[in-house]
């Protein structure tokens, strides 16, 4: 869940929106109700390659949610309890995995910072990995542990996606309540584009005409080394195609992210929403072992710290 503040007012470059199917999930979400906002957008469209509508996706009844001010503000808030006792550490990858020199029962964590700086952090009962599988999985190489949990890790399939964020600040005019489509968000079949939304259209964002269009799997894939201002200048091209939209945006800018969707989640293959090696104290969660969704990285995470405790 990410958010990228501009001049021209906020993008949700990662996460647009998410769904609430499972009662645990509602139930934490309404602890700080004031941070969820539904969404408009309920139906959202697809469109053909032309842009034109096609059909209608998600029943009206499943609605669609958006943290406020932006889509980090919901884990920002969750965070709060590990950040004001200056237990986070930004900026910093953990490297290796080893058994601690002190206390052969428990693990150390090297890991390299700001400057390629490197520290050792030592004492830890359990590790657990919420990060991206790929990078999950790199890291137990690298700490040549838990075998059998890089085994099940290796079965996960991930997606990458490029990300375009476009402004139009010369919309914000008396006589001009927006550019292009009456539509807010569609999925796309065009072979770049896979999904587009107009940011200010959700609530608690600011007013200045913002999209944020997101490549499709198998174009990110085929384009993921490719210079970042090549692949700006091919999604405005789809974008143009599929809005209609020919005005110059003032701002343009394009985010890759390597590891966005699951394709094949770990569930598929094992049955289970998170992995746990008790007697190592090494585990591992996140969204992609039950799919792609948000919600799926909430109850991948909660099952996997109901099973440590």
């Amino acid at each position: 869940m990410s958010t990228r503040n501009t001049e021209f007012g906020a993008f949700d470059h990662g996460a647009q929106y998410f769904t609430v199917r499972d009662a645990r999930f509602e139930k934490a979400l309404a602890i700080r109700p004031e941070l969820v906002r539904r969404w408009s957008a309920n139906t959202v469209r697809i469109l053909d390659e032309a842009g034109r509508v096609v059909a209608s996706s998600l029943p009206s009844k499943e609605a669609h949610w958006v943290a406020t001010p932006g889509m980090n503000a919901l884990v920002k808030e969750w965070a709060k309890p590990l950040m004001t006792t200056g237990q986070v550490h930004f900026e910093t990858q953990v490297t290796r995995i080893q058994t601690d020199l002190l206390s052969a029962d428990r693990w150390q964590l090297q890991t390299e910072g700001p400057g390629a700086a490197t520290s050792v952090h030592s004492g830890f009962d359990t590790v657990i990995m919420a990060a991206p599988s790929v990078q999950a999985h790199a890291l137990l190489l690298s700490s040549q542990i838990a075998k059998p949990l890089m085994a099940e890790i290796a079965k996960v399939r991930v997606a990458p996606c490029w990300t375009l964020m476009l402004a139009f600040p010369q919309a914000a005019q008396p006589a001009l309540a927006h550019l292009g489509p009456q539509w807010n968000a569609a999925r796309s079949t065009h072979h770049r584009i896979a999904w587009l939304a107009r940011e200010s259209s959700k609530p608690g964002r600011g007013p200045i005409e913002r999209w944020t269009v997101q490549a499709s799997p198998d174009w990110s894939e085929r384009h993921l080394e490719d210079d970042a201002e090549r692949v700006k200048a091919k999604l405005l091209k789809a974008f143009t195609e599929v809005t209609g939209i020919r005005a110059q945006p003032p701002y343009a800018e394009v985010h890759r992210w390597r590891y966005a969707q699951t394709t094949e989640p770990l569930v598929n293959a094992t049955g289970k929403s998170h992995l746990w090696d008790a007697r190592l104290g090494i585990g591992a969660c996140g969204d992609w072992c039950l799919g792609h969704r948000v919600e799926d990285g909430f109850v991948s995470g909660l099952e996997m710290a109901l099973a440590v405790l």
